[in-house]
């Protein structure tokens, strides 16, 4: 073995790391590889075998580290940002966007005539914010955007993407924070269909969400495997930098630094400049290799943004103007129900996958039987697919043209799809239709019902998926959410899927959420009308569940916010025999029923305006109100320009959904909502 203090293999071992480092920059940067895949294999397996020979050589940024594991699980720890990563407002159209515009030169102008403005102009792509801190020239941590005040630890995933600098040139700043997008290339997610396809398993959805999940691994190793990319865009805290004036030279400045930053970007000294080539990006949105929601506009001269300053959430210097929604026809191979937890039925359409809005889309609702025959959808027909507001897949209608002679409208069911086969029901006057027999009867409602008990609104069981509700309900393991919190690792074993690792993690997770707030467990018994606003404000006034099973409709109707609608649910629910067993389970089990804590809500949507349309199945039309306004937001009646988003929930105004459309206002359903009044966060484009 030769002597690791050997000047020789020390000098060897750093040319093999520098040569390395250049060969992937020119490879996954500059796209044109230096040298043939066999010579360059060559080069990492002497580089791997002199670090074997001599350990104390071996480096955690070494390019034998980057790909194929030898780092540490990621623990996921949380991160403070020094400079907080914001949000962006959001424009739809040009009129709002010259609009934005003009907003910024009032806005510098002071007393005085406007001072020209630079815009600089770079796509938005459909990936993940990073911030990536090296220090004293070494890559040292990667923590995701979070909150925007506090992300999560990322830094051994995002240490496997080849393309990213691991030192700095000389000279390079003692600290600098570069802030980017993590992406997908959509030929790496095609070989990942390709190969899920032939393993049999299902496919991945769309890019962006199989990007998250990449660095959401537990093992780096893994993500190593998913090729993942980098664009650069922004820099956080810097420390002993160059003296920087303009985005522009930020991003050449980045680029000397070997960071890769996208060719598409520009500089114009008018916004209707800025506008045209927006919408040439639109027109050619499909045309790389990784998928775009919109182009990011910002103000170019440094200086100039810190006079505009900030919102709560955004910068006032820079806006996104988000792509509209697109649409695709298909084949509509058949119509199908499925049966939520309140027992109301949802036809759905069931597609032949089609790509559109920015991910393959195989399951469309069609809302209610009114909405069926209103569209005159059938089985068998062509049909327009369209992503509202580039979130909600919903088919639009058919190509009439093209139906077959023999087709025929498609007839509502009247019995529910579970082997019980109980008969639905439609009561007069109401657009929905039902399975009206108890959830403890029906297999449909009991493993929904258990979903929404684990949801992350609700218990937040993390590992419980519905793939195991199902496995567990159906083989009548787990009848109601009770029945969680007997369960043990070594049962879960005998399921598919789970080893001796993966179930002791579901029993820890279970053991865990113990000791929710009551207004957690209150929301997760799924009470119909009954959402997270309501059982916060049923908790603080009763202070336990047994109180609130004790309480007279009338006490709970009085409660300011909750009214005769819940309180009539509220009391259905708890005067059911099957829930009191529920109750009972719950209690034997540990779960804590009287934990009320003084919560303050943080008002993460203030400055936002939510307008709701269509029933909920968690909240009032009052609730829902309640919710966006205890968090800072407006609940105004009707879309306008102002809207940041309209929640739709069943039979939604027409003319609301219309208008949404119009403007390019984003369109959130019920589980979105939650996490906007949780996170402030509008969901990404998929």
């Amino acid at each position: 073995m030769t002597d690791a203090a050997d000047p020789t293999v020390v000098a060897r071992v750093e040319a093999l790391r520098t040569d390395l480092r250049a060969h992937d920059r020119a490879y996954y940067v500059d796209g044109a590889a230096t040298i043939p895949d066999a010579e360059y294999d060559a080069l990492l397996r002497e580089l791997r075998d002199l670090e074997a020979a001599h350990p104390e050589l071996a480096s955690d940024d070494s390019p034998t580290q980057r790909v194929g594991g030898g780092f540490a699980p990621t623990t996921f720890a949380p991160v403070e940002h020094r400079v907080p990563m914001m949000s962006l407002d959001n424009t739809f159209n040009p009129d709002e966007f010259l609009a934005w515009a003009e907003r910024v030169r009032k806005g510098l102008a002071g007393d005085g005539e406007p001072p020209p403005v630079r815009w600089a102009c770079e796509l938005k792509f459909d990936g993940l914010a990073m911030s990536l801190r090296y220090e004293d020239g070494r890559f040292v941590q990667a923590a995701t955007r979070g909150d925007g005040r506090v992300g999560e630890d990322v830094t051994p995933n995002v240490a496997t993407i080849t393309e990213l600098p691991d030192h700095l040139p000389g000279g390079a700043p003692s600290v600098l924070e570069v802030r980017g997008e993590i992406y997908l290339p959509v030929s790496e997610f095609d070989r990942l269909n390709e190969r899920q396809d032939a393993e049999g398993k299902p496919r991945y959805a769309n890019p962006r969400n199989t990007a998250a999940g990449s660095l959401r691994q537990k093992d780096a190793a893994v993500t190593a495997t998913r090729n993942l990319r980098f664009w650069s865009y922004q820099l956080g805290e810097v420390v002993g930098g160059p003296e920087l004036n303009s985005h522009a030279s930020t991003l050449a400045w980045l680029s000397e630094l070997d960071f890769p930053v996208n060719d598409h970007t520009a500089v114009f000294d008018e916004p209707e400049e800025a506008l045209a080539w927006i919408l040439e990006r639109e027109r050619s949105r499909h045309d790389d290799d990784y998928e775009t929601d919109g182009v990011v506009v910002k103000v170019d001269e440094l200086s100039q943004r810190e006079l505009l300053g900030s919102t709560a959430r955004a910068p006032r210097w820079a806006i996104a103007y988000k792509f509209p929604p697109e649409e695709r026809t298909t084949t509509l191979l058949d119509i199908e129900i499925s049966v939520g937890r309140t027992g109301r039925v949802t036809p759905f359409a069931r597609l032949d996958p089609v790509f559109v809005g920015g991910s393959t889309v195989g399951v469309a609702t069609l809302h209610n039987e009114d909405q069926v025959r209103l569209k005159d959808v059938r089985p068998g027909d062509t049909v327009i697919v369209r992503k509202a507001g580039d979130v909600i897949p919903e088919v639009v209608g058919p190509v009439v043209a093209d139906r077959a002679d023999d087709s025929e409208p498609w007839p509502f069911p009247s019995t529910c799809p579970c082997p019980v086969g109980s008969t639905l029901e439609r009561a007069e006057g109401d657009a929905n239709t039902y399975c009206v027999v108890p959830a403890s009867t029906c297999p449909e409602r009991r493993w929904q019902g258990i979903s929404h008990f684990a949801s992350r609104g609700a218990m937040d069981i993390e590992g419980l998926g519905e793939r195991t509700v199902l496995a567990l309900t159906r083989s009548g393991r787990v009848a109601d959410p009770g029945d969680l919190y007997t369960l043990t690792s070594e049962e879960l074993l005998e399921y598919e899927g789970f080893a001796t690792i993966s179930a002791d993690k579901l029993i820890a997770s279970i053991d865990t959420t113990r000791s929710r707030p009551l207004p957690r467990l209150l929301f997760a018994l799924g009470i119909d009308h009954l959402g997270p606003t309501g059982a916060e404000l049923l908790a603080h006034r009763f202070r336990s569940l047994e109180a609130i099973a004790e309480a007279p409709e009338d006490d709970i109707a009085a409660i300011d916010g909750v009214g005769p609608t819940i309180a009539a649910s509220v009391r259905t629910w708890f005067d059911d025999e099957t829930h009191g067993s529920i109750v009972d389970k719950l209690v034997a089990g540990g779960v804590a029923t009287d934990r009320v804590e003084t919560e303050v809500v943080e008002p993460v949507l203030e400055g936002m305006s939510i307008v709701v349309t269509g029933s909920l199945e968690g909240f009032s039309r009052d609730g829902a109100s309640a919710a966006i306004k205890a968090r800072g937001g407006k609940s105004p009646g009707s879309v306008s320009k102002k809207t940041t988003a309209v929640v739709v929930g069943a039979e939604p105004g027409a003319s609301k959904v219309t208008k949404a459309e119009d403007l390019g206002v984003p369109m959130l359903d019920e589980a979105a909502f939650v996490a906007l009044l949780e996170t402030g966060e509008l969901p990404p484009s998929e």
